[in-house]
């Protein structure tokens, strides 16, 4: 029966993932020359924080509790669609991203404290 606590091996494990994780990400400050990536990975990075953003915001959005929403009277099916809206309006403009929150919160939080929905 081992007793509560960290042990040797954990120990290993995480000064090992440590050494790992360190050595894998500082070789492109080891590196003597340019490394560049390829276009198509520049290009797409430029779409993760929208991706990451979606990923968290979408779920939130269309689900309650882990069901979907059955009712029209959700304030954040409004505040999303007006922030969409916006930035659908404005993108190529500046702050797009920012406007598209403010919109959408400036429509949601009136109508959830409000209105209950």
């Amino acid at each position: 029966m081992s007793q509560p606590g960290t042990d040797l091996w954990t120990l290993g494990v995480i000064v090992g993932l440590t050494v790992i994780t360190l050595i894998t990400r500082s070789f492109f400050f080891l590196s003597s020359r340019e490394w560049q990536l390829p276009h198509w990975a520049q290009r797409g990075l430029q779409y993760a924080p929208i991706a990451a953003l979606s990923a968290v915001i979408v779920p939130e959005v269309v689900m309650t509790q882990g069901q979907l929403i059955t009712s029209w009277q959700d304030a954040r099916l409004f505040g999303a669609a007006a922030g969409a809206a916006f930035y659908f309006v404005r993108r190529g403009q500046g702050q797009a991203v920012l406007g598209t929150i403010v919109v959408g919160m400036a429509v949601y939080l009136p109508l959830h404290l409000g209105l209950g929905w």
